[in-house]
């Protein structure tokens, strides 16, 4: 294994926030989206059959140019009104997607609004029906996060939403590093490289011991601009890279924990009675 092999980009691992951390809205796969799409097809079909039987019950008459405007009505329905609906209303879930254990998601990792679920059901016009689905097929095929057309426009992607969150271990502080890391000014580092020296240092042990060198070794280089002063002279690259990925996590531990201190005593301050009024739990 080389070492351009460790590098992962977000986009493939899921959405980057923070230092590092990614969320866990990792692309489906383009046989999960085919599997949901052939699914909401026969979900829509079982749905125009009971339509059609309901409406022949009716025994109304229905002259061509009327039923040339109920043919263009139920088009636009089943190909725009019905998925923007659904999407919006379920958060980028149909039945075809619940299926297949996919849910669409803003490129960000958010729930999609209707916007974006209105602009993905307008080009599904072009590239599901019209093409019957070829050109979704093709564009998903070939897009690194399995977009299709709608979703590149949309800005959204299709998010695998079954598979378990794989486990992230907290980096270590190597001891010989705990006092200068603690009195080092650590700047917040890039997404990208924050998760190039989590994911190097998760799997140094997995790589050949000249790959494993080099990329340590290049990872270091990238990240001593944000550290000052720089570690003591010999230090060991991976050492280096672990102190700072466990310092910004100790420093933001630290920041979460005194938000909270301060939330909960804001909290009982606007719990307590008007001054003059005796307070029972004081």
């Amino acid at each position: 294994m080389t070492a351009t092999t460790t590098r992962a980009t977000p986009q493939h691992d899921g959405v980057v926030i923070g230092e590092g951390v990614v969320l866990d809205t990792r692309p489906a796969s383009v046989a999960s989206r085919l599997l949901a799409a052939i699914v909401d097809v026969i979900a829509l079909i079982v749905l125009a059959l009971v339509a059609a039987v309901a409406l022949g019950g009716l025994d109304v008459a229905i002259d061509e140019r009327t039923g040339r405007i109920l043919l263009v009505a139920v088009a636009v329905t089943v190909t725009v009104v019905l998925p923007t609906t659904v999407e919006t209303l379920s958060r980028g879930r149909s039945v075809g997607k619940l299926v297949a254990g996919v849910r669409i998601v803003r490129d960000d990792g958010g729930p999609i609004t209707f916007r974006q679920a209105f602009v993905r059901a307008l080009t599904g016009v072009g590239e599901l029906w019209l093409s019957l689905g070829s050109v979704a097929v093709i564009c998903s095929i070939a897009h690194p996060r399995g977009k299709r057309v709608g979703d590149v426009l949309a800005g959204t992607y299709g998010s695998r939403v079954r598979s378990p969150a794989p486990v992230r271990t907290a980096a270590v502080m190597p001891p010989q590093l705990a006092g200068w890391a603690v009195h080092a000014d650590v700047a917040r580092l890039p997404d990208g490289l924050a998760l190039a020296v989590r994911q190097f240092l998760a799997r140094a042990t997995l790589l050949h011991p000249a790959s494993r060198t080099e990329l340590g070794v290049r990872l270091a280089a990238d990240l001593r601009p944000y550290v000052s002063p720089p570690p003591p002279a010999g230090t060991h690259p991976e050492a280096f890279l672990s102190a700072v990925l466990a310092e910004r996590g100790r420093r933001e531990t630290l920041v979460e924990l005194e938000r909270v201190r301060r939330e909960q005593a804001e909290a009982v301050l606007l719990r307590r009675l008007p001054h003059g009024v005796p307070d029972p739990e004081l």
